[in-house]
């Protein structure tokens, strides 16, 4: 680069360092303008030589993650500091002892807690998963942690572009699994959406593209029916008196493609694209009733539909989050959802967390947000599986609806839904939960896997004498309950097959037989057991008993077991021939469709059952540990879990080949039902198209009909045909192709 360009570099950095200076001057003194000087200055030295995959300086990535912290979540001058710095440890030679001997220990934590697991991880391990568990560590002691990480991840997002397909796919469903549902948890709705949309542009880029081309082209009637209906609406609520403002908006785009997605329905049919929000002020005092006032205002000028009431301000939700929700029928025959909220309940819901410590003392929905920490904090001390199972089990927690649960004294409870009395019981304290013996819902005696509803008031009955068994991990859905029952019954274990040593070794010796390592691990092979351990657990459960005992050393002194083994190797090695001359047959001319990577590979693949892949279709290679390799559609209910744990085991495929061979889907067909349709779609599928019908199921009620059509057809281009034949059948108001749900 020139002298000139490095000189326009250096003016644009200090400018941006002003920037975020200014945002900041009401909320720091001069120790607060040291601090934050100081972490810029070891920023801009540790990345100065460093430029990003689009070209610029290293040092904007930080500069931008710290406005981000500053402005978008309202952090206060630590958190900003650390932001700037939360790269150094990672991508240069400063070590964590040098954070903390230029600024402070609660600094130097919080970076470790951002600070990206290093080293080499055997395949089975995912890295993502691994770092995500050490960043949720440091939960329990900063949450800070997290916060700072959901604005790297929205600026990394921001700024993707010149990054390669492969690497923005796996980022995008990284960030689709795991953070945009942390972000909503935590209760970042702005970043939460913006996180969801900028995933689904690289995840699905003509999706995307389409839906923003079609808001875009609807936004000036949108605006407008919004500036009338507000109008309206503004006139009724100043008749009483009432102080507010009114926000306009539209969906988001990933919510409308979820919708589209979930109902079956193209754009157009969305019906309620229109938002408004409006925002009272209100004191303390008075603040549910104003916002009630709002809603009787409303409805009694626009007709609700009463479904669609949503109540988080008698029971705000885990986050904090409180709002009425309500959808009316506007002019024009259009929906319209109506949230209503005070001041400062919005500035909760658009910051989240950061919000909570402004209003601590006003804020009931504070002591939510904090029992959900807590529960978070459970679960990383209750955890001892591996890190993909941890980080599952959390995504489920994270995305889980909330039902509300009382106490027979009448303290509320949020639980995920589909929750039971024992997941009830665990929420309360885990030695309750270890007790439960039965439970009464409504004053009624229940079944331990009874599915909870909001409303619900549970007692719990315990016993001293109840321990957990197995099937209750089949009762429960949150991961404190599952983990507890697992810890327990670990532990029951572990004294079981403690007892069970003593036994067999006190057995062999009665033989005069000594329990050597070898003659262990011939009975661990001899009763199909995994290890030691569960031998020592059946024998102390009994389930090895003194007959079984003698029949193994009866064998083992007549060489059987050694015969066995011997026939196990002769038949591998035999099975091993079959399959090598197998490998030598000639394979048929149409075996081979699909190539794999950059230099376009022809390897062996499965199609993966899940979404039944077929030649045409946006596709992709997954190593599977044991299975070679799977062949998966791009859009596959598995593709963004895969993304998001194994980015490394991700191969490129495409189709090659399109000659003739027969594959199956299933088509989703909806509609009005007619006399006859079920003949018409037969005959028009099996005669006009000659398409053979593996399976067909249409069920109506109430004039509306839904099936499931399996088709076989030879591609891609070959079903979209059946589909469009079929969309023009009177009375269909759908046909979609359906993959099977994540496994």
């Amino acid at each position: 680069m020139t002298e000139e360009e490095l000189a326009l570099e250096e003016k644009e950095i200090a400018s941006r360092f002003r920037k975020l200076m200014r945002g900041m001057k009401d909320r720091m003194d001069d120790e607060d303008k040291d601090l934050i000087k100081r972490a810029f200055n070891l920023a801009k030295d540790a990345h100065a030589e460093v430029r990003r995959k689009s070209g610029e300086p290293y040092i904007f990535h930080p500069l931008e993650v710290a406005r981000i912290v500053s402005e978008e979540i309202g952090l206060g001058p630590r958190s900003v500091a650390s932001a700037l710095i939360h790269d150094v440890v990672e991508d240069s030679d400063y070590t964590l002892e040098d954070i903390e001997r230029l600024f402070d220990l609660e600094i130097a934590k919080i970076i470790d807690g951002l600070t990206k697991i290093s080293g080499i991880f055997d395949m089975e391990i995912s890295l993502q998963a691994e770092n995500f568990r050490k960043m949720l560590l440091t939960l329990s002691d900063d949450i800070r942690v997290i916060l700072i990480k959901l604005a790297d991840r929205l600026h990394n997002m921001r700024t993707m572009d010149s990054m390669p397909p492969h690497k923005q796919l796996k980022i995008a469903s990284e960030t689709l699994y795991l953070y945009a549902p942390l972000a909503h948890r935590i209760g970042l709705y702005n970043i939460k959406t913006e996180l969801e949309d900028l995933s689904l542009k690289y995840t699905e880029p003509e999706v995307y593209r389409d839906i923003v081309l079609r808001l875009k082209n609807s936004q000036s009637e949108a605006h407008r029916y919004l500036s009338n209906f507000s109008k309206a609406i503004k006139k009724y609520l100043k008749a009483e008196d009432l102080e507010f403002t009114i926000k306009e908006r539209t969906k988001s785009i990933y919510s409308i493609r979820k919708k589209m997605l979930s109902q079956g329905v193209a754009f157009d049919e969305i019906y309620d694209k229109f938002a408004i929000r409006i925002i009272v002020e209100s004191t303390p005092s008075r603040e549910k009733a104003d916002c009630w006032k709002v809603y009787s205002v409303v409805t009694d000028h626009f007709r609700p539909n009463t479904d669609r009431l949503r109540d988080w301000i008698s029971a705000p939700k885990a986050n904090g989050y409180e709002s009425l929700h309500t959808t009316v029928m506007g002019p024009e025959g259009h929906w319209v959802e109506v949230q209503i909220r005070t001041r400062r309940m919005d500035e909760v819901a658009e910051r989240g967390y950061a919000a909570h410590w402004k209003y601590k003392e006003d804020s009931s929905g504070q002591s939510s947000l904090d029992d959900w920490i807590n529960r978070i904090r459970e679960v990383l001390e209750t955890n001892d599986g591996n890190a993909i199972d941890f980080v599952d089990e959390f995504r489920m927690d994270l995305m889980a609806d909330e039902i509300y649960i009382f106490t027979p004294r009448g303290d509320l409870k949020i639980l995920p839904s589909s929750s039971t009395p024992l997941d009830f019981s665990f929420s309360i304290h885990t030695d309750i939960g270890l007790k439960t013996l039965g439970a009464k819902v409504n004053g009624r005696l229940v079944p331990l896997n009874y599915r909870l509803k909001s409303g619900d008031q549970v007692e719990i009955i315990t016993s001293q004498k109840q321990k957990p068994k197995e099937d209750w991990l089949n009762y429960v859905v949150s991961s404190k309950a599952r983990n507890n029952i697992k810890s327990a019954l670990k532990s029951e274990r572990r004294e079981i097959a403690e007892d069970g040593k003593e036994i067999l070794e006190r057995k062999l010796k009665y033989i005069k037989v000594k329990p050597s390592k070898n003659l262990l691990q011939e009975m661990v092979k001899y009763f199909n057991l995994k290890n030691s351990t569960e031998l020592y657990y059946k024998v102390g459960m009994r389930i090895i008993d003194n007959a079984q005992l003698k029949a193994f050393m009866r064998d083992q002194n007549q060489g059987f077991y050694s015969y066995l083994k011997n026939r196990i190797i002769g038949r591998s090695k035999k099975d091993l021939e079959k399959a090598k001359q197998n490998e030598k047959k000639p394979a048929g001319k149409d075996e081979q469709f699909v190539v794999f990577g950059s230099d376009e590979q022809k390897l062996d693949y499965k199609p993966a059952k899940c979404c039944n892949p077929i030649p045409g279709d946006d596709v992709f290679g997954f190593v599977t540990a044991n299975e070679g390799i799977k062949l998966h559609h791009k859009n596959c209910p598995n593709s963004i879990y895969l993304q998001s744990h194994f980015a490394g085991r991700i191969l490129k495929a495409k189709w090659i080949s399109n000659k003739k061979r027969e594959f199956s889907s299933v088509l989703v067909i909806r509609g009005i039902d007619t006399v006859g349709l079920v003949n018409q779609v037969t005959s028009i599928i099996s005669n006009d198209l000659n398409v053979n019908i593996r399976s067909i199921n249409i069920a109506g009620d109430d004039g509306i009909f839904e099936g499931l059509i399996t088709v076989v057809v030879q591609d891609k281009l070959h079903l979209e045909k059946v589909i469009q034949q079929l969309r023009k059948i009177e009375g269909v108001s759908s046909v979609e192709r359906r993959f099977a749900e994540r496994d």
